[in-house]
C-alpha cells in the first residue's frame, strides 16, 4: 500500500488565535507520527486570516521539535518570494537540527495577492518567470560546494535536502520531469489538470542522481467521521473558507454550518464541486471507497491528506480513520 502523509495549513479558527493554531499543529504532528504517516508538511500562505503557517521554516521547526521520526517539510515554499540562498540557509539549518527528516517542496505561486507579493519581494521583476532558474540555483546551494564558488550557503551546502516540485498545472509537471525530481500535485484544491499533469510528468521524466523513476504525491481532502452526515457537516468549514476567499473576504476558519450550501449561487456550487473532486467525505466505509478509487484512477505513489476541520479533536479523529483505512487497504493487497 502506498504511504499517506499529512498537509497541515495550521488553521486559525474563529474562536482561536495563532498560538493555539501552532499548538494544534504541533499536536497533530505527534499524532501523525504515532499513526504511521510518512511526512508532515506545512504550506506558505500570506495575509490569510485563517492560516498560521506563513513563516513556514519556523512552523516546520515547531513540528520537528515535537517529533522524532516523521519527515517534516514544506508543501511548499513559494520560491519567487525569496532569494534562493535564504531558503538554502533556512533549510540547511533545519537539516542540521533534524538530520534526515527535512523535505523542501517548491512552488511558483506567491501564496497571496499582488500587494502581498510586492511587499514580500519589493520588486516583481523576474517573479514566477525565474522559478526554474531559482530551483536550479537552490539545488546547487544545497549540494557540495565547488572550488572558488563565489556564493555559499552556510548552513546549507552539502546538506542535499530533498527537493520536490509542487504544481497545479502542467508547468510544474514539466519542470519536475526535466530536473528528475519528485512531483506533488495540488489536487486537493485544483484538480482540473491533474490527469494531464500526471501524463506529462510520467511521459517526459528524465532520470537523475536524485530519482531514477517518476514519483508522484497527490493532495487529497479528508473529512472522515463516524457517519456520512457528520463528515459532510465537517466539510462545510472548508467550503466556507473557499467561498469567502473567492468573494474577496477571507476569514478565520468558521464552525461547521449545516445550512451553508443553501445560500450559494450556481457558480459557487460548481466551484465547490470542482474543489472537492479529490476528497473523501463521510464514514470510514465511504472514505475507504473514495481513497481506493482515487488511487486506482491516478496510480499515485503517495497521498498527502489535507483535513481543514474546525474542531481539532475531530481533525485528529479524521486522520486516525484515514490511517485505519490505509492499514485495511494494505492488508487487502
Amino acid at each position: 500500500m502506498i504511504p499517506f502523509s499529512v498537509l497541515d495549513l495550521a488553521p486559525i479558527t474563529e474562536d482561536g488565535d495563532v498560538a493555539q493554531s501552532l499548538a494544534n499543529s504541533r499536536d497533530l504532528a505527534q499524532h501523525a507520527e504515532r499513526l504511521g504517516y510518512k511526512r508532515f508538511w506545512l504550506a506558505e500562505h500570506h495575509a490569510m486570516p485563517g492560516i498560521a503557517s506563513s513563516a513556514t521554516a519556523l512552523s516546520i521547526m515547531n513540528a520537528a521539535a515535537a517529533t522524532k521520526t516523521i519527515r517534516v517539510g514544506a508543501g511548499g515554499i513559494m520560491l519567487p518570494n525569496h532569494a534562493p540562498i535564504v531558503i538554502a540557509e533556512q533549510f540547511g539549518t533545519l537539516e542540521a537540527l533534524y538530520p534526515g527528516r527535512i523535505d523542501l517542496g517548491l512552488g511558483r505561486a506567491p501564496g497571496g495577492d499582488r500587494a502581498v507579493a510586492q511587499a514580500l519581494r519589493r520588486t516583481l521583476i523576474g517573479g514566477e518567470d525565474r522559478f526554474p532558474q531559482d530551483v536550479i540555483e537552490l539545488q546547487a546551494l544545497l549540494g557540495p560546494s565547488e572550488h572558488h564558488q563565489a556564493v555559499r550557503a552556510i548552513p546549507g551546502e552539502g546538506s542535499n535536502v530533498p527537493l520536490w516540485i509542487l504544481g497545479s498545472s502542467t508547468f510544474g509537471a514539466q519542470l519536475a520531469a526535466y530536473l528528475g525530481l519528485p512531483f506533488a500535485f495540488a489536487s486537493h484544491f485544483a484538480p482540473a489538470q491533474m490527469m494531464e499533469a500526471l501524463a506529462v510528468y510520467r511521459g517526459s521524466f528524465r532520470p537523475s542522481e536524485t530519482l531514477k523513476e517518476p514519483y508522484v504525491m497527490l493532495g487529497f481532502n479528508i473529512f472522515a467521521a463516524p457517519s456520512d452526515e457528520e463528515g459532510r457537516l465537517l466539510s462545510t468549514s472548508l467550503m466556507q473558507a473557499f467561498v469567502s476567499l473567492r468573494r474577496g473576504v477571507p476569514r478565520k476558519l468558521q464552525p461547521p454550518d449545516a445550512d451553508f450550501e443553501s445560500g450559494l449561487n450556481v457558480t459557487e456550487r460548481a466551484q465547490l464541486e470542482m474543489v472537492l473532486a479529490s476528497s473523501a467525505i463521510g464514514s470510514p466505509r465511504t472514505v475507504k471507497r473514495s481513497i481506493e478509487a482515487f488511487i486506482r484512477r491516478t496510480g499515485a505513489d503517495e497521498l498527502i491528506l489535507a483535513s481543514h476541520i474546525y474542531d481539532h479533536s475531530a481533525r485528529v479523529r479524521a486522520y486516525e480513520i484515514a490511517a485505519q483505512v490505509r492499514d485495511e487497504l494494505a492488508e487487502s493487497v
